[in-house]
């Protein structure tokens, strides 16, 4: 019966998404119910809000009612975020970039500014990216290494299980190399797999998967995360879990 039930709501999910344009999101969404109330995830660390597009996603099609804590480095687009976020009590809002190092860097404001990153564009790049990804002008912003910050992060001190999203436009690597020491806190992670890198230095999706695998975390499910770009695949998103939460006998077959 559960499992009925859950078939009707994917169902009727797909229909609203694709009423308004959002197809590309089901598996993403599917994926994400599964794993939170599987998992009992209470609190997200969302690396690369932007303008809280995840957040949002999480509350009102995931169903998420947890904690969460969303660093955006980008000044103009962050004073947004903290508008939108702070009509929820659950939502926090931190304006710092997260990396793999405590200081300051350069971050760069792109064209359009979910493309904004700590690193720089990659030259040579499809039109399409060409336009959208192109720096307008560069900021100072405070960064800091996850390891750093997560002790003192009052609304994360009591979480049970973390889910730690990286979309920060090519610098996922550097913030998963950042959250080392606190690795055993998280149970799962979510992460850009970058197929053709829009960044210079970007990690590839093959490497990516790798230093999540030597941190101990296995693959949960595999979706693109973008649309409009037949016929190539640009990026994808991958959702990993620690290794020792499945293993055969944890995780039961719904």
């Amino acid at each position: 019966m559960r499992r009925y039930r859950r078939e009707l709501r994917d169902r009727w999910l797909a229909v609203r998404l694709g009423l308004v344009g959002r197809q590309h999101q089901y598996g993403e969404i599917v994926s994400l119910r599964r794993l939170i109330g599987h998992f009992g995830i209470d609190c997200v660390i969302d690396v690369g809000a932007n303008a809280g597009q995840y957040a949002t996603m999480l509350r009102k099609d995931v169903g998420f009612r947890g904690t969460i804590l969303s660093f955006e480095p980008h000044p103009e687009v962050c004073a947004k975020l903290v508008e939108i976020a702070g009509k929820d009590a659950r939502w926090h809002v931190h304006n710092i970039a997260l990396s793999d190092r405590d200081g300051e860097a350069t971050f760069h404001l792109m064209a359009a500014d979910q493309f904004s990153s700590l690193n720089a564009p990659q030259d040579g790049l499809e039109q399409i990216f060409a336009e959208r990804n192109k720096v307008t002008r560069t900021v100072h912003v405070p960064c800091a290494r996850l390891d750093t910050l997560l002790p003192d992060l009052e609304p994360a001190r009591d979480a049970n299980a973390i889910l730690l999203k990286m979309d920060t436009q090519g610098h996922d690597a550097q913030v998963w190399s950042g959250a080392s020491a606190v690795a055993g806190r998280i149970t799962a992670a979510q992460t850009e797999l970058s197929v053709r890198p829009l960044y210079d230095g970007a990690t590839d999706y093959r490497t990516m998967i790798a230093l999540l695998e030597r941190g101990g975390f296995v693959p949960n499910a595999v979706f693109a995360n973008n649309k409009g770009h037949f016929p190539l695949l640009v990026e994808m998103d991958g959702l990993f879990i620690r290794a020792d939460l499945a293993r055969e006998g944890n995780v039961p077959i719904v």
